[in-house]
């Protein structure tokens, strides 16, 4: 049987090539190389790239007999952020046979780049033109380099060029940027307050290094101080912060427009987070690298390849990039912490997990209101909710009542109380909420249901839960919420109609499936109910209490009906 199958992995490997002939197969074929070579490609595809790297090296036997070889390699060794060890693979083996793919020309490209020899640089790019096969984001990484070479070979913006949408208008800034254009200020500004559903708050942290390498200091502190901590991504409340302590220095560490290796290395970070947002890890972990080898000092863009490796459980790689942050930078390593917490959760349990960002937290000296923000959060949803109340009440204390986060702080107090049974201070804190934010459907439909829960003032939750679903009519907690308010009511055919819904929207939620179930019971309906009933027994999130109390309807039925 063996012998078999290596018969067919001879004929799938190289019936490719016809320059090679059955006897030559015979004569260079080696059994050990092979194996090595499909248990790379297993490694490969089950997305364990540093074994499949050490499986690639110990077949390099096949390197230029094999087109498909070259590929994968080299995907390996960028996967492993070894970009400068693949280029060079990639020059020493470019023959027609092997190197007949659009990455190894791009990577030929950049390097050419690098050395400033840009009329090579754009005879690859011209290469890599038959390999793109119809990919839109392969012609718009080959269409913008060819623009970036442009800029920096002729000192000037190219006055014809194609249009990528958004990647033009970034682009376009950093080009006019490098060359020191008298309007940058003028395109920085349209970029971070134009009003597109994109979000260009990114972009502030290169604003603000622009103007501190022209000394703008004042237009620098005039655009932090209108920010917000709370509603801030990392990359820009690190930025208020240096600004705040009059870090300016640190700007220029990172990143500078007049280094092309600096733009081109963000505009690969662009890619990465477009394949990232398309769930493609693998790609957008392959732009990183090349991000990251192109400008290795801009370490902040490595919190988007942990992400990546997180999502893909690959939690040893993720903590591995969590050590590039430092407590120097406190935001990355608040960020850090938090990522390190949920893979315990992951791995272990919640209460290690709670644990161990407590104890890191309480090491933090002067925390950030973004950082109370976060341990309030991460207690509340532990359960821990008069520790989150501790917490949200120092962020009050710290937060201005005209910030727009302020009735959301409100609100996530208010739940708190609720959960403990402090209806007084939770009423309280969840109305006044709604008196800054109306038409908050969250924060409608947690207060009235609330209300519900404690036959109180009915008609009024009722009223609200409508407002709430005419907001946010597709969200199956607030469908859930108005059925129930009708089951509490006894209009049974009502509540069916949105409770049905709820639960084909949320099908593995086992307070809806329980809310269901009752109300097919009311219906009179019993066996569909007694089966509701049991798949919630089956859910993952079921917690003690509620499995007793399906325990009991199984038994004796809804009572009092």
């Amino acid at each position: 049987m063996l012998i078999k199958c290596f018969k067919l992995v001879l004929i799938l490997l190289f019936y490719q090539n016809p320059l090679y002939s059955k006897s030559k197969i015979l004569n260079d074929f080696n059994s050990r190389y092979l194996s090595n070579y499909f248990s790379g490609i297993v490694a490969y595809e089950n997305q364990n790239n540093s074994e499949a790297l050490k499986f690639f090296k110990t077949s390099k036997f096949l390197i230029k007999q094999h087109d498909a070889y070259l590929e994968r390699y080299i995907y390996s060794l960028v996967l492993e952020g070894k970009v400068q060890e693949a280029t060079n693979e990639i020059k020493q083996n470019l023959t027609e046979n092997n190197s007949i793919f659009f990455e190894a020309y791009l990577m030929l490209a950049l390097d050419s780049l690098q050395k400033k020899k840009y009329k090579r640089s754009k005879e690859y790019l011209q290469k890599s033109y038959a390999f793109i096969n119809n990919d839109k984001i392969s012609l718009l990484i080959v269409e913008t380099l060819k623009q970036y070479l442009y800029v920096f070979e002729e000192n000037k913006i190219p006055s014809k060029k194609k249009n990528f949408g958004n990647f033009s208008l970034i682009n376009e800034v950093f080009q006019r940027c490098y060359l020191n254009d008298k309007n940058t200020k003028i395109y920085f500004e349209n970029l971070i307050n134009n009003e597109n559903d994109t979000d260009y708050s990114r972009y502030i942290f290169f604003f603000i290094n622009y103007l501190i390498r022209n000394h703008d200091y004042d237009k620098a502190k005039q655009i932090t101080n209108n920010l917000e901590y709370l509603s801030s991504s990392l990359l820009v409340s690190q930025t208020k912060n240096w600004v705040e302590n009059q870090k300016f220095n640190e700007f220029q560490k990172f990143f500078s427009c007049k280094r092309p290796n600096d733009i081109v290395s963000e505009f690969f970070f662009l890619v990465a987070n477009l394949y990232s947002s398309q769930n493609d890890y693998e790609r957008s972990n392959f732009y990183l690298y090349i991000s990251y080898y192109l400008n290795p000092k801009f370490i902040f863009n490595l919190s988007l390849l942990a992400d990546n490796y997180y999502l893909n459980t690959d939690y040893s790689k993720t903590l591995k990039i969590l050590n590039s942050f430092d407590k120097k930078d406190k935001f990355y390593y608040w960020f850090k912490l938090k990522k390190e917490a949920q893979i315990i959760l992951k791995k272990k349990n919640a209460e290690s997990s709670l644990n161990f960002i407590n104890t890191k937290f309480k090491n933090i000296k002067d925390p950030s209101i973004k950082t109370l923000f976060d341990i309030a959060n991460f207690n509340k949803n532990a359960k821990k909710y008069k520790e989150a109340i501790y917490y949200y009440d120092q962020i009050i204390l710290k937060i201005d009542k005209s910030s727009s986060l302020y009735s959301e702080i409100l609100y996530r107090r208010g739940g708190s109380y609720e959960r403990i049974g402090d209806y007084k201070n939770s009423d309280k804190d969840l109305l006044q909420s709604l008196e800054m934010n109306p038409d908050d459907a969250y924060v409608l439909n947690y207060l009235a249901y609330s209300w519900l829960e404690r036959d109180y003032k009915l008609s009024t939750a009722l009223q609200m839960l409508a407002r709430a679903y005419d907001k946010r009519s597709n969200d199956p907690y607030i469908i859930d919420s108005i059925g129930w308010a009708y089951y509490l009511i006894d209009d049974y055919v009502k509540a069916e109609s949105f409770l049905k819904r709820a639960v084909e929207l949320m099908p593995e939620d086992p307070i809806v499936n329980d809310h269901y179930g009752d109300i097919l019971w009311k219906l009179n309906r019993k066996i569909q109910a007694r089966y509701f009933w049991e798949s919630v027994l089956n859910l993952d999130e079921t917690d003690d209490e509620l499995k007793r109390n399906i325990e009991d309807k199984l038994i004796e039925g809804l009572k009092n009906s």
